[in-house]
């Protein structure tokens, strides 16, 4: 090991990376960026599908779904339908720290790489499943996907306009919350293992993670019998709390208790309002709320969006422009957290993408290898699992992995 470098969280641990689409590749490539091995094992001929999701990437292996989580992987290209290549994988595996899949329920046992077998020979093993509605109950083989969960768990049935239907979520929020949930459970699984020198089976699911985020409007339930109904940008925890127009765009604005109420009164130019009876309290001001939005509406609308912003951040009030997602890939202050980074990709060139949120101060995240194309580091892999010449071209034979092209070489990455 390098010793100009510090010693990153996951150095040594090696991760197979079952997973596709968006839930699971969320997961491995956080731990990737902590400093795993992760080997990525793809589908034979055509690999991860969200390698060609997105408009315009139908003919291109690394459209923006795959390159913005399969960093830090290296691709190994296999076909699970064939005996050999089973048997490669499960030697993988038995090499490895940790297996993660989201696999519909059944899938990997089918080809004997379920848990129950996997532990039976390797004991220390830690192995994440990820489902769509969870691995227990009638549901546990439903088909799933973001917009099916959102809908099931009750999200899509306050998301969006009073008066109007269902609006989703504008990120796959139930695929991205599994994600890192799957992410915690692994690393909470290696701290047990590393103090027990157990291995064990983490389940989480996209419903169980969509729900719990969505905690508080439950808990409102159970206390109150309060069911949510579509606000817009408004909630029930503070008024104004919302989207407001201005003369170029739109100023959110949260004021969180009396204090703010008023400052914010006095930082749109009305601070008459802040002590009109009506709305002098949180209760009142929900009982007037119709006549306070068209109040600080009137406000809002008569200065720019950044005059509001100058305006209320003197005061204190909590606010913020809407942005565009242009004016955020350009945005000065995710630019100074290092939110963004330039990746090179497995065919030669680079793309800029999203950086895992997490600062360490003693092992800081960093980049190794780009995003992969499809079975760019097959050779590599099998050969430091011990496998000879000869061995590999049984493989091929056998149809388990493609042919290896010496004359072009694997593409490799640093």
């Amino acid at each position: 090991m390098s010793e100009d470098r510090p010693v990153r969280a996951l150095d040594g641990v090696r991760v197979i990376d079952f997973t596709h689409i968006f839930a699971g590749p969320l997961a491995t490539q956080a731990l990737g960026d902590m400093g795993a091995d992760v080997v990525k094992i793809e589908r034979l001929g055509s690999g991860d599908a969200a390698r060609t999701y997105g408009q315009g990437v139908e003919d291109d292996d690394m459209g923006g779904s795959f390159l913005a989580l399969n960093r830090n992987k290296r691709s190994v290209e296999v076909d699970l339908k064939t005996p050999p290549g089973v048997e490669l994988v499960r030697r993988l595996i038995l090499g490895a720290d940790v297996v993660v899949q989201n696999f519909r329920l059944g899938t990997l046992e089918k080809w004997g790489l379920d848990y129950e077998r996997l532990s039976a020979l390797k004991p220390d093993l830690i192995y994440c499943s990820m489902t769509g509605f969870g691995h227990l109950g009638a549901m546990a083989t439903k088909a799933a996907n973001d917009l099916a969960v959102q809908a099931y768990s009750s999200l899509l049935s306050f998301t969006g306009e009073p008066g109007g239907g269902p609006v989703r979520c504008g990120t796959a929020i139930s695929d991205f919350s599994a994600g890192l949930y799957a992410t915690i459970g692994i690393l909470g699984a290696l701290v047990h293992r590393q103090r027990t020198g157990q291995g064990q089976h983490v389940h989480t699911s996209m419903l169980e993670s969509q729900v719990s985020i969505m905690n508080y409007f439950f808990a409102d339930y159970w206390l109150k019998g309060i069911v949510p109904k579509p606000m817009g940008t408004a909630n029930r925890l503070g008024i104004p709390n919302q989207a407001f127009p201005t003369t170029d765009g739109w100023v959110v604005i949260s004021n969180a208790n009396e204090s703010m109420w008023r400052r914010c009164c006095v930082g749109l130019g009305i601070p008459e309002v802040g002590t009109d009876p009506r709305f002098e309290s949180l209760a009142r001001r929900y009982e007037n709320a119709e006549a306070l939005i068209a109040t600080v509406t009137a406000a809002t609308r008569s200065k720019t969006t950044a005059e509001c912003l100058a305006a209320l951040e003197a005061e204190g009030v909590s606010c913020a422009p809407v942005n565009s997602l242009d004016q955020v890939a350009h945005d000065p202050q995710l630019e100074r957290l290092g939110a963004f980074l330039e990746v090179p990709r497995g065919d030669g060139g680079t793309a800029r993408v999203v950086a895992t949120p997490v600062h360490y101060s003693a092992s800081p995240l960093d980049v190794r290898r780009g995003v992969p194309t499809l079975g760019q580091h097959t050779e590599e892999v099998l050969r430091q699992l011990g496998l000879t010449d000869s061995e590999l071209a049984e493989l091929v034979r056998a149809g388990a992995i493609r042919p290896i092209d010496h004359d072009s070489g694997e593409r490799r990455q640093p």
